[in-house]
């Protein structure tokens, strides 16, 4: 069973997806209904303006 999900997890590949599709393997149908199914990770984005507050704040020094 792993090996089948791991077979279509490469077809919708995006590095393979386009030439699949123009060869006929895959439909644009099935490149739609997976994208489609993926999750929305929009809740653990970090921007990187974010990243550079996290590092800054962790250099800064406090003088008394």
């Amino acid at each position: 069973m792993r090996l089948s999900k791991a077979l279509q997890d490469k077809m919708l590949d995006t590095r393979l997806r386009d030439k699949l599709v123009a060869e006929g393997k895959v439909t644009a149908a099935e490149v739609e209904n997976f994208l489609n199914s993926l999750p929305d990770d929009a809740a653990n984005k970090t921007t990187t303006d974010e990243v550079e507050a996290k590092r800054m704040n962790a250099h800064s020094v406090t003088v008394e």
